[in-house]
């Protein structure tokens, strides 16, 4: 008799199970991927979540960044030359080394980033906002000269974020 009550909860254990894993699984980016060293050039990558992976050291010139979410991503010394990062989040980002060399920047958000040593040269910055970003006093003056525009996602002014006279 024990045996046959304990086949009537088998089914429901088995469902609740299954609902559990498919609960769990709902709502959470996808995981981390590395993508170090590699050459990513002119790949388009254009509205994806690409939270928290690590591009360190990669080439990506003339890649394709726009509306991507990059929070937390790792951009340590990568060639992002030429790229469009218009709309892209990279908000708590590691930029450290970069190279954004006329690079797209357009609206995008970096607040909070870690950005030592990053090149903005002749980057379009229109709208960016750079809101708690460490820059050393000469890129941060560079950036001032040509800073326009106001983020439409945080309302925020690049002057203003960038501390500009």
């Amino acid at each position: 008799m024990r045996y046959v009550s304990s086949v009537h909860w088998r089914p429901w254990l088995l469902s609740c199970l299954l609902m559990c894993v498919v609960c769990l699984s709902w709502g959470y980016p996808a995981q981390a991927e590395s993508f170090d060293r590699q050459s990513l050039r002119q790949q388009s990558f254009a509205g994806q979540d690409l939270r928290g992976n690590n591009y360190t050291s990669t080439d990506m010139a003339e890649a394709d960044l726009s509306n991507t979410d990059l929070r937390g991503v790792r951009l340590f010394d990568t060639n992002l030359t030429k790229a469009n990062l218009e709309n892209a989040n990279m908000t708590g980002a590691t930029l450290d080394g970069a190279r954004f060399i006329r690079a797209n920047l357009k609206n995008a958000i970096l607040e909070g980033a870690y950005a030592f040593s990053t090149d903005f040269r002749k980057a379009d910055i229109e709208g960016a906002d750079f809101t708690d970003v460490d820059l050393d006093v000469k890129t941060n003056d560079m950036l001032c000269e040509v800073a326009t525009g106001e983020n439409p996602v945080t309302g925020r002014t690049t002057k203003d974020t960038l501390y500009c006279p």
